[in-house]
């Protein structure tokens, strides 16, 4: 249909005129009230945002003489994050001579990762970043 007639119609029946798929050859457009449809929009759009799940990242920090029994504590905490749908990211801070120890951070980690296993995989495998060695544990699905 010509453009001046459909806008002609529309005014005839007090709506208005609206493009709703420009992309399309030739563009579809529909006689509507305009503000009921942008309302309809927002609506949809915020409907989406609800249905959509945040991923946040929870941090976990340690040293890498750390003992067994507050590796098991920290563990269980990390457990309960990757049950609530959380990604991990484990820390090991070395300080003064420990930088000479990366090795032993990395068997911390690795552990940590053996501890974690029943609820997560390992994202990122460990890696260092300056005075920390880092590593990310995503939930198994």
């Amino acid at each position: 249909m010509n453009t001046k007639e459909a806008l002609k119609i529309a005014e005839s029946k007090k709506l208005d005129l609206v493009n709703v798929s420009p992309n399309a050859e030739p563009p579809v457009c529909r006689i509507m009230n305009y503000g009921k449809y942008k309302y309809a929009q927002a609506k949809k759009e915020k409907e989406s945002k609800k249905k959509q799940k945040v991923i946040n990242v929870k941090e976990i920090r340690m040293t890498p003489n750390i003992e067994e029994h507050d590796l098991a504590v920290k563990a269980k905490n990390a457990s309960k994050f990757l049950e609530d749908g959380d990604r991990v990211k484990v820390v090991v801070r070395f300080r003064g001579r420990e930088l000479g120890k990366m090795d032993i951070g990395r068997e911390v980690l690795m552990q940590f990762a053996e501890m974690t296993s029943e609820y997560s995989t390992i994202d990122k495998h460990p890696t260092v970043e300056g005075k920390n060695m880092s590593m990310f544990l995503t939930p198994k699905k």
